[in-house]
């Protein structure tokens, strides 16, 4: 059974994903806004093969639709970086510079659109395009949220596997430090509070298969959801939370946790 929440624990670090599947970007800080990611996260996909998305009318789509870790973990072996002030991602393949482009023009959308389609001919079932679509992320759930981290739940797990976890496997926005392991799982329907901020907790995670890929070698070594399904009969690790009131949040932040006041 999962210990009790303590009353506060600490931000340990910051991630974003610009590009579903591709690099995760460390922030020191960044705002949060109501009903809303963080700025730029999962803002773009690479849509693998045609997938229907409209942009003029965007829906949410499940992740096969797109180049994604729990398929495709020759991603991890890329390096991307995404410039807010020009709309510019930049992919490194093999310590060189591969491929740049605006993802906000057709032209540089091409020009990601035809590394992908080269280097990687014979591991993607179709076309790739550069999607997006104001105001749309490509998130892995249908709602708007921040995805959050216990690292002692990473620490269990490494316990479980008998290998070291890096934490970068999960993919998520918000890494906190100081709740025993996996009483964050119980943390569905509460408030995180930082500072003025508030957060809802609204889900817990469930993994897949992506988590298995180690995000520095790119190797598929691993197989935690088994692992977890084994020894704890679930295979959640972490929560999404939906931001209720905003403000800046930083790296060091001290998140507690409040009781849902009932109407």
């Amino acid at each position: 059974m999962p210990e009790p929440v303590p009353a506060s624990a600490r931000i340990a670090s910051l991630y974003r994903y610009p590009v579903k599947g591709l690099t995760p970007e460390p922030l020191a800080s960044t705002a949060l806004k109501p009903g809303q990611t963080l700025l730029a996260d999962r803002r773009y996909a690479i849509e693998n093969g045609p997938s229907g998305f409209d942009p003029a009318a965007p829906a949410w789509l499940s992740k096969p639709h797109f180049l994604m870790l729990m398929r495709d973990e020759w991603l991890a072996g890329l390096h991307t970086q995404f410039d807010d002030a020009t709309n510019v991602l930049s992919i490194r393949h093999n310590g060189e510079v591969a491929a740049r482009g605006d993802l906000e023009t057709a032209e540089g959308r091409a020009a990601i659109e035809t590394f992908f389609a080269t280097v990687y001919a014979g591991q993607i079932k179709g076309p790739p395009k550069v999607l997006t679509s104001p105001g749309h992320s490509f998130s892995d759930v249908a709602r708007k949220v921040v995805s959050i981290i216990n690292l002692s739940s990473v620490r269990a797990i490494e316990n479980m596997v008998g290998a070291p976890v890096h934490p970068l496997r999960f993919r998520a926005n918000m890494y906190v430090e100081g709740w025993p392991a996996w009483s964050e799982l119980d943390l569905v329907d509460r408030m995180l509070a930082i500072g003025e901020i508030r957060l809802k907790v609204v889900k817990r995670i469930v993994r897949c298969a992506a988590v298995n890929v180690d995000p520095d070698t790119a190797e598929r070594d691993l197989a935690i959801p088994h692992a977890l399904q084994r020894r704890l009969g679930h295979a959640d690790c972490g929560i999404y939370a939906e931001v209720v009131t905003g403000g800046t949040v930083a790296v060091g932040d001290t998140i507690a946790t409040e009781q849902v006041e009932l109407l």
